[in-house]
């Protein structure tokens, strides 16, 4: 993929586009955890298989990373981007039928294939189209991501509640597929053809020691925000909240991510040496965590928003890392795909180990806890991410 700047009449049509895709690809997931006690006296599911409703679309994503370049290749990523979307609606909208747990994991799965197909495209196409300000148009494409999030975490349960339906509250979101592919079919006149995406050879990254650790890094901050997405809801509706005030908390905290998603890139845009931005991001999530487990009731809006704040700015400065090792959009763009990738398919795990707990303690604190300690890790590697050395890990 060259690197072509946008032209100032076509970057607002793009932009908008983008927004408006990158919407789609939370909502399938975050609209289950607000109804899942709904969806469970329905369907017989215990919290390690409801788990896998959110496990196996990411882990779907992590392996439908590595060939969404390459459908890109062979048939453009105006096509590739229209068929993604429709494979999410087609998905989102299938549950209006869906009786079995079986068929709502098929769903999930199918809509996590598409997900990964988009996500596998858009870093290279930013990175290709506004590589001078990079920073903040990833941050503006995660922060759409993480609205898409807040959507359907808030508004599911209002939807269930007025029709009288879990069902509709989670087919309803496929309106915003078809919404985005009007807009970007629409916006083909207007924007020049896109080069076509090369693979980025994702390969190469395979024995590269710095890809690994970027990988894992995005890996377990992800995990965080897929056990988050997964398990806040019901964690709260165990706490004795309603269905409709544990979804509006999960609303609230990824309307966080979204404000923290935008505010961040912007804050790192100008810096080389990003570590203290994420190392505070990574800090805040802690702490967030340790509230949630030591005092949910006490200042139960305030955990939530230091998990939102922390978690929302650590997904855009996780790609962006990755992204600065390189200048070269192709590679940078096969760099990411790698990335996440691999770290979708660790992040996967995350919400059965957690529901595993769940059923085995009786509660979600240990699950908590471990990601706590998850997140102490992480601070230690991202203390390697020194730019002055990265010609040297990735050439």
């Amino acid at each position: 993929m060259e690197n072509v700047q946008a032209k100032p009449t076509t970057a607002p049509w793009l932009m908008i586009s983008v927004v408006l895709v990158a919407l789609n690809l939370r909502p399938s997931m975050a609209a289950v955890g607000p109804l899942l006690a709904s969806i469970r006296g329905d369907v017989p599911l215990s919290f390690s298989s409801a788990a896998l409703l959110t496990m196996l679309p990411v882990m779907a994503m992590g392996l439908a990373m590595f060939f969404g370049m390459g459908l890109a290749k062979r048939v453009g990523e105006h096509r590739s981007i229209v068929l993604s979307l429709v494979v999410i609606g087609v998905a989102t909208l299938s549950r209006l039928f869906l009786d079995s747990a079986l068929e709502l994991i098929v769903s999930a799965i199918a809509a996590g294939i598409g997900i990964a197909m988009i996500q596998a495209l858009m870093p290279a196409l930013i990175k290709s189209r506004f590589s001078n300000n990079v920073s903040l148009f990833m941050g503006l494409y995660v922060t759409a991501i993480m609205g898409g999030a807040a959507l359907a975490a808030a508004f599911s349960p209002f939807v269930q509640v007025h029709t009288g339906s879990w069902r509709i509250g989670l087919a309803i979101w496929a309106v915003l597929a078809l919404v985005a592919v009007v807009v970007w079919y629409a916006q083909r006149s207007v924007l020049p053809p896109l080069p076509h995406a090369g693979s980025g050879a994702q390969e190469a990254f395979f024995g590269n020691g710095r890809a690994w650790l970027l990988a894992i890094f995005f890996g377990l901050g992800t995990a965080s925000y897929t056990c988050v997405l997964a398990w806040l809801a019901p964690y709260y509706v165990e706490q004795g909240w309603s269905e409709q005030n544990a979804g509006l908390l999960l609303g609230f905290l990824t309307a966080m991510e979204v404000v923290s998603g935008l505010v961040t890139p912007a804050i790192a845009n100008r810096r080389r040496d990003k570590r203290s931005v994420v190392a505070v991001l990574l800090v805040l999530i802690i702490i967030g965590f340790c509230g949630l487990i030591l005092s949910p009731h006490q200042l139960s809006l305030l955990w939530p928003c230091l998990l939102g704040l922390g978690i929302g700015g650590l997904f855009p400065m996780s790609l962006i890392l990755s992204l600065d090792h390189l200048d070269n959009p192709r590679r940078a763009g096969g760099l990411t795909a790698f990335v996440q990738g691999i770290g979708y398919l660790i992040a996967g795990l995350s919400p059965l180990i957690a529901g595993m707990i769940r059923d085995q303690l009786g509660s979600f604190e240990w699950a908590w806890w471990a990601l706590t300690a998850v997140v102490v890790v992480m601070l230690l590697i991202v203390m390697r991410f020194d730019p002055r050395h990265y010609a040297q890990h990735i050439r």
